[in-house]
């Protein structure tokens, strides 16, 4: 009966999400925004980004799963490749942000129409992609690899758009010439459940769990743009395995 009462209202839950981040971002962004600017608080963007988001993610009734924390290191730059199926992958950064070293991300460029929220992804040096312009995305990349050879961190979605069916789809080379050019570790991630809380297409926010899972990195030191199919199919099976061992988690019972 509660499990029922709970999906009834996922839709005037997630108005009251969509209305309440809107509110959060016109209010909060500008004036944070400045002060970051100022004081070049970059963190501050981020973490202020992260509590409206773990908010969202509270009134929704989504909780966490995770498993394989111990393989985020927060003392250097990581390359996360993580499957992407919704868009409430999101959530896996607000797992990885606190712990991982000065994480950053790459994101769709449709998001730059957005007042306020452009500007803030811009100050936090996030990375638009172009989908279509291999110009524009080369340069992304370019981009980011400086900064991953500068210390920051990136949590990248290896397949590009999200798979309507949550089977993986093929890798795009984006995260692997990033990893290889800074010569930076990979750590696979995978995440389950997202599909069933929001599908692709849907707008409405469902109850549930996400099972996150995190594995041992992968070491790209001494590897080669000539490496960089194999590094792919690697990664993409380690992902793989992941998303396998998450989804036999909701088989073996309630988490």
């Amino acid at each position: 009966m509660a499990s029922l009462l709970s999906r009834a209202l996922a839709w005037p839950r997630s108005l009251l999400v969509y209305l309440l981040l809107s509110l959060y971002v016109l209010l909060v962004g500008p004036p944070a925004l400045l002060v970051a600017i100022v004081f070049r608080w970059q963190n501050l963007l981020i973490a202020l980004g992260l509590w409206g988001v773990g908010l969202c993610r509270r009134i929704v009734g989504l909780r966490y799963d995770i498993r394989g924390l111990e393989h985020v290191d927060g003392s250097r730059p990581t390359v996360y490749c993580m499957n992407h199926v919704s868009d409430v992958d999101i959530l896996v950064f607000d797992v990885l942000f606190r712990r991982s070293h000065r994480l950053k991300g790459l994101y769709k460029a449709e998001l730059d129409r957005i007042p306020i929220l452009n500007l803030v992804l811009r100050a936090v040096n996030f990375g638009a992609l172009q989908r279509g312009n291999r110009e524009q995305t080369e340069r992304a990349i370019a981009s980011a690899t400086g900064m991953i050879r500068s210390g920051d961190s990136f949590l990248i979605a290896a397949e590009g758009t999200r798979s309507a069916t949550g089977e993986l789809l093929p890798f795009k080379r984006g995260a692997f010439v990033l990893a290889i050019g800074a010569q930076a570790p990979i750590v696979p991630v995978a995440i389950a459940g997202a599909r069933e809380a929001m599908p692709k297409g849907s707008a409405v926010i469902r109850p549930g769990v996400l099972r996150i899972r995190i594995g041992a990195p992968i070491p790209t030191a001494g590897l080669a743009e000539a490496d960089r199919e194999a590094l792919t199919a690697l990664v993409r099976r380690r992902v793989g395995e992941l998303l396998a061992e998450a989804e036999r988690t909701e088989e073996a019972g309630p988490v």
